[in-house]
């Protein structure tokens, strides 16, 4: 399990928060296994009805951590634990509420089009710049996005890489409802705690049947993965690596 990965459990409901504040909650490999093992742990528990996932004031996530793409990109091994988790939150058999509070980029984004609910601030911008990386999408979110935005939007999110604001998601129907950010954390909390209130076999019915079947969704992890692995190892990724953590360095 990863130090950066604070589970804790009120009730039903499972709470799986990002805390890396010093990074923007930017997710190592080792945070990406702490959350499958989770979500695995809690959907096997019957005592867990739903899932949680915040992340820190300011920061929902700043997505994957580059260092760790960049020593892919340099010849490294990638490891499993992105993938494991990204199928893990396909398949989950629980319902997925989410609270997100101001960065919420790449995995940090795409996270959120899983989940049945999600509830953000205004400060909140949903980003995926994975195209101006060298990268392809992921998480399913090439099938995902344009299905819930339609095409022009989501080739302007995943495509073009331009922000997506909490007003505009909310237009959009990627998210439920737009807090105050003094009122996130409790707002997220409580929807969880109204699902978890529900007939359990009802509502997993009803949404398994909202939801259809995953093969589609799987399929498209899948295939993402494909050229995502690819792309890592390509020169224009390794130049778009280098140029953002060049910019990163203190002068």
């Amino acid at each position: 399990m990863s130090d950066h990965i604070l589970i804790e459990r009120r009730g039903a409901v499972q709470i799986i928060r990002m805390n890396r504040p010093d990074k923007k909650n930017a997710i190592t490999r080792a945070m990406y296994a702490a959350m499958a093992a989770a979500l695995a742990a809690g959907d096997a528990d019957p005592a867990v009805r739903v899932h949680v996932f915040l992340g820190v004031p300011g920061a929902f996530s700043a997505g994957n951590d580059l260092a760790d793409f960049m020593a892919v990109a340099m010849g490294g091994e990638g490891g499993t634990e992105v993938w494991d988790f990204l199928l893990a939150l396909a398949q989950v058999q629980k319902p997925m509420v989410s609270g997100v509070d101001g960065i919420a980029v790449g995995i940090g984004a795409t996270l959120n089009l899983h989940c049945d609910i999600t509830i953000a601030t205004a400060r909140t911008a949903f980003h995926t710049p994975f195209v101006d990386l060298g990268l392809v999408p992921e998480a399913a979110s090439s099938l995902l996005a344009p299905e819930l935005l339609g095409h022009q939007r989501a080739f302007a999110l995943l495509g073009l890489g331009e922000p997506l604001p909490a007003e505009r998601a909310l237009a959009a129907g990627l998210i439920h409802a737009v807090v105050p950010e003094d009122r996130l954390e409790a707002e997220t909390l409580g929807m969880a705690e109204k699902i978890a209130a529900k007939p359990p076999e009802a509502l997993k019915i009803a949404r398994d049947l909202m939801r259809g079947p995953r093969d589609a969704v799987v399929a498209r992890i899948r295939e993402e993965g494909e050229h995502f692995r690819a792309r890592l190892k390509s020169d224009e990724a390794r130049n778009a690596f280098a140029a953002f953590l060049s910019r990163k360095k203190p002068a």
